[in-house]
């Protein structure tokens, strides 16, 4: 286990038709007259869903029907996979009143598929908070040693410097005084007790809100607080917050960080198949959700419709919008720009009145963002390591803006 928790501590041709959708998949297997069609070949997963297929001489093809608008962003993806040799690769883009406007897979993956989202995670972990805030069992800005008895000398942390990588601890740096967060050993208040004794003496803490530190130990404290604030679990929590209102079927926490091998960077030899993720009452809140592309969308949805899911209520609006404040701008003049869960991109000129995108990217591959202003958010996953991400989010940013404006002018 020593060798994967040190691994790991380290990371952290545009068609036309004249209809409005054209048909598309992941590979060219076959080319007929009208709408330009491409396709692949049918897998069993791909068998269980609401794809149409058609019949060639060699194979069965599944075949997806996408608004015109985005087809460039579906050739430009497929592109991009076969140009990093990736094994497969999921996008969503859904619209704060049109829902899902886009939701395409290509190579081996499919609407089932689950993945590791790392730091995706920590805005659907800070969520949980701030839900627990919005019903009052939680004060986001009070001490946390108001809810658990073991902080100490930090007992003066509040949950809003946790969830904004503001609270003064180390962040992602190699220590064996806080492996715990790494560990599918133990609960969540073990290891968050665990952090907060050792922090206590640890050199390196500082006092909080002076320091940007991102990600580490201080999201288990994070999740210790909300669990003995609620009297749930995590994993109740994450439950009746998220997947019973939303609909998520295919979503959850863990630890895998002890589970599989971790180097350079890159995914982990998994396949999404959660009967071999082993369940643990310490999930890593940091970097440690999974999700289909579909489920990750129903969040971004909800976010985009000021906490509402499905008719409920999820996270007031007040919350949204915390969340995707510059606290740390705001309160210590730090120059990365975060909110809570959010990473905050603002306007190219500065201006920080005008909001121009907020992300939650993860060392995995997968990008969440918003662009809340405009109304729309979307959702890419490719299991393989962040600077491959990039090579596609780059070029996709403006393309997904312009097909989402296209698609609402039909």
């Amino acid at each position: 286990m020593g060798l994967r928790l040190v691994c790991i501590s380290i990371f952290f041709l545009i068609a036309s038709c004249s209809t409005n959708s054209i048909t598309v998949s992941s590979s060219v297997a076959s080319v007929s007259t009208g709408p330009i069609t491409t396709s692949a070949p049918k897998t069993d997963d791909e068998s269980q869903h609401s794809l149409s297929s058609v019949e060639t001489s060699t194979t069965t093809i599944a075949k997806r029907t996408i608004p015109e608008a985005f087809a460039p962003v579906s050739i430009l993806m497929e592109t991009l996979v076969e140009e990093n040799g990736l094994t497969g690769a999921g996008l969503i883009v859904v619209d704060k009143d049109q829902g899902v406007l886009y939701h395409e897979h290509w190579g081996d993956f499919h609407e089932k598929r689950v993945s590791l989202i790392a730091s995706a995670s920590k805005v659907i972990t800070a969520g949980v908070l701030m839900h627990l805030d919005d019903a009052g069992i939680l004060d986001i800005d009070a001490p946390i040693s108001d809810v658990i008895d073991y902080a100490g000398v930090l007992g003066n942390i509040t949950a809003a410097q946790l969830l904004s990588n503001s609270s003064g601890l180390v962040g992602l740096e190699i220590n064996y005084l806080y492996l715990c967060n790494f560990s599918s050993s133990g609960t969540i208040q073990q290891c968050a007790k665990s952090i907060l004794t050792n922090a206590a003496t640890d050199p390196r803490t500082i006092g909080p809100d002076t320091e940007f530190r991102y990600g580490g130990p201080q999201w288990q404290i994070a999740g210790a607080i909300a669990e003995a604030a609620s009297g749930k679990s995590w994993h109740e929590l994450v439950n009746d917050i998220y997947a019973e209102p939303c609909g998520m079927e295919h979503f959850g926490y863990s630890n895998p960080f002890d589970q599989f091998t971790f180097s350079d960077f890159v995914y982990p030899d998994w396949n999404g198949d959660l009967s071999v993720l082993k369940h643990t009452d310490n999930p890593n809140l940091g970097a440690g959700a999974y999700s289909t592309t579909g489920d990750y969308g129903k969040f971004l949805q909800m976010h985009l419709n000021l906490g509402v899911c499905n008719a409920t209520q999820v996270l007031s609006p007040k919350a949204v919008v915390a969340m995707q404040e510059n606290r740390t701008g705001r309160i210590y003049n730090s120059s990365i720009k975060y909110g809570m869960g959010w990473r905050i991109d603002t306007d190219p000129t500065g201006n920080t009145e005008s909001l121009r995108r907020v992300s939650s990217p993860g060392v995995f591959g997968a990008l969440p963002w918003l662009q809340p202003e405009k109304g729309f958010g979307a959702y890419l996953v490719i299991e393989d390591k962040s600077s491959t991400r990039q090579a596609f989010t780059k070029p996709l940013f403006d393309l997904i803006e312009t097909a989402v404006l296209s698609q609402r002018e039909k």
